[in-house]
C-alpha cells in the first residue's frame, strides 16, 4: 500500500457549532514584532516559532500523530478543535486515504504539526518508513470508537505503540476513547475500565511495562475533546511548571478560585493552577471565550470592518446569578487569562483591579515575586508568549 501525504484543506465556511461557536473567519494573525520585522524586509517565515516555544525551523516543531481505525473520528477531532468546524458538519467528512499534515501555528506555546493517518495504514508495508515518523513525534493519539467493537482497535493500538516506543521511548502515548456521547455514564466507566485493562495487559505480556498510556473519554459534541487535547498539549510545553507556579502565586494573593491560560481560538488551556479542574468550570470559561469573541466580531470592529476582534484592549467581566464572576483578560494576541471568583471577593478585594505595575515586573530572568499583582502576572505571561520565559531578554 502506497501512502500519500497532503496538507489540510481550508476550513469550511458558514456555520456555528454547539461546542465551537467561533466565526469561521476568526483566526490567527501575526504578532506585532513579526509585523515590524516583515515591514523591515525580514518577512514572517515558518521558522519563526518552531517547537512549543520560540525559535527553530518547521522540522523542529513537535509532532502529534492522530491514529486509529477507519471512521473512528480522527479527522472530526482535528476539524472541530483546530478548524472551528461544527460537530454536525463532520458527518459529511470523507474517510482519510492519505496522511494529512496540519501545521498548527496558533501561538508561541501551541505550535506544532498534527499528522492525521488513514485507518488502513500498514506498518509492515516496506514503503512506510515508520521509524522516520516516530523519531520526531512528541505525542501519539490513538482514537478508539467506543460505540463499536473495539477488539480490533486494541490489537492495532498494541502494534502501533509497541513499534513507536522502540523507536522513540520519550514519546507520550494518549488514548482517546471517542464518541462516548452515545453511552450512559455507567457504560462510559465500564468501557474505559475494560479498554484500560486490556491495553495494559497486552503491554505487560509483551514486556513493555514502562510504556505508559493515558486514557480520556471524549466527544466532539461537548467540551471533553478540548480538555483532552489540552492535557496532551500541556505535556509538550517545557515551561509548564513555571506557568503553573505563576498562576498559583496569582490566585493565592487575589481571592480567585480558578485561573486558566487559554489559547483563544482552539480553546485549549495551556496551563492552570494546581487545584483540580472541574469540567463545569472549564465549560464556563470556554463559553465565555465564545461570547467575548462573538460580541467583539459584531461590535468591536471598525465601521469598515477593519481591526481585530481580539487585541490588547480585550477584557470582559460576566457576573452569573449564583454569585460567580468570570473575568477574561488578553495576555498576548493568542492567549487569554480567564478567572473564576466569587462576587464578594471581586468587590471586596478588587482582585482584578489593574493598579500601578509593581517593581517585580522589572526583575531579571526567573524572578517571580510572591506578591505578584494582576498586571505583573500579565507582563510575565506576555514575556512567556513572546520569548518563552518570564522577563527574559
Amino acid at each position: 500500500m502506497s501512502l500519500q501525504y497532503g496538507t489540510e484543506d481550508a476550513p469550511l465556511a458558514g456555520s456555528y457549532g454547539a461546542a465551537d461557536s467561533f466565526p469561521k473567519d476568526f483566526g490567527y494573525g501575526v504578532e506585532e514584532e513579526e509585523e515590524e520585522a516583515a515591514a523591515a524586509g525580514g518577512g514572517v517565515g515558518a521558522g519563526a516559532g518552531g517547537g512549543c516555544g520560540p525559535g527553530g525551523a518547521d522540522s523542529s516543531k513537535p509532532r502529534i500523530l492522530l491514529m486509529g481505525l477507519r471512521r473512528s473520528g480522527k479527522s472530526s477531532i482535528q476539524k472541530v478543535v483546530f478548524h472551528k468546524m461544527s460537530p454536525n458538519e463532520t458527518l459529511f467528512l470523507e474517510s482519510t486515504n492519505k496522511i494529512y499534515k496540519d501545521d498548527i501555528s496558533n501561538s508561541s506555546f501551541v505550535n506544532f504539526q498534527i499528522w492525521d493517518f488513514p485507518g488502513q495504514m500498514d506498518f509492515f508495508d516496506p514503503t512506510f518508513d515508520y521509524e522516520m515518523i516516530f523519531r520526531g513525534t512528541g505525542a501519539l493519539i490513538y482514537v478508539i470508537d467506543a460505540q463499536d467493537d473495539y477488539m480490533e482497535a486494541l490489537t492495532r493500538l498494541h502494534i502501533t505503540v509497541s513499534k513507536a516506543y522502540k523507536v522513540n521511548p520519550e514519546m507520550n502515548f494518549e488514548v482517546f476513547i471517542h464518541k462516548v456521547d452515545g453511552l450512559s455514564d455507567d457504560h462510559k466507566i465500564e468501557t474505559q475500565r475494560d479498554i484500560h485493562q486490556r491495553a495494559n495487559d497486552d503491554l505487560a505480556d509483551a514486556g513493555l511495562e514502562k510504556l505508559h498510556l493515558s486514557f480520556y473519554l471524549t466527544s466532539i459534541y461537548d467540551h471533553s475533546i478540548f480538555e483532552a487535547f489540552s492535557k496532551v498539549v500541556q505535556k509538550l510545553i517545557p515551561q509548564l511548571p513555571t506557568l503553573e507556579n505563576l498562576l498559583n502565586i496569582f490566585i493565592s494573593n487575589s481571592g480567585i478560585e480558578k485561573a486558566f491560560l487559554f489559547d483563544v481560538v482552539s480553546k485549549i488551556y495551556i496551563a492552570t493552577d494546581s487545584s483540580p479542574v472541574d469540567m463545569q468550570s472549564y465549560e464556563l470559561c470556554c463559553d465565555m471565550i465564545d461570547v467575548v469573541i462573538d460580541v467583539s466580531c459584531i461590535y468591536g470592529l471598525k465601521e469598515d470592518g477593519s481591526g481585530s476582534a481580539y487585541d490588547k484592549e480585550s477584557m470582559a467581566i460576566i457576573k452569573l446569578n449564583n454569585t460567580t464572576v468570570l473575568y477574561l483578560k488578553e495576555v498576548t494576541k493568542f492567549l487569554a487569562l480567564v478567572c473564576i471568583l466569587r462576587e464578594e471577593s471581586f468587590e471586596r478585594k478588587g482582585a482584578l483591579k489593574e493598579h500601578r505595575l509593581q517593581r517585580e515586573c522589572e526583575h531579571h530572568l526567573g524572578s517571580i515575586s510572591v506578591n505578584s499583582s494582576f498586571p505583573a502576572l500579565l507582563l510575565q505571561l506576555r514575556d512567556f508568549g513572546h520569548k518563552g520565559h518570564p522577563g527574559g531578554t
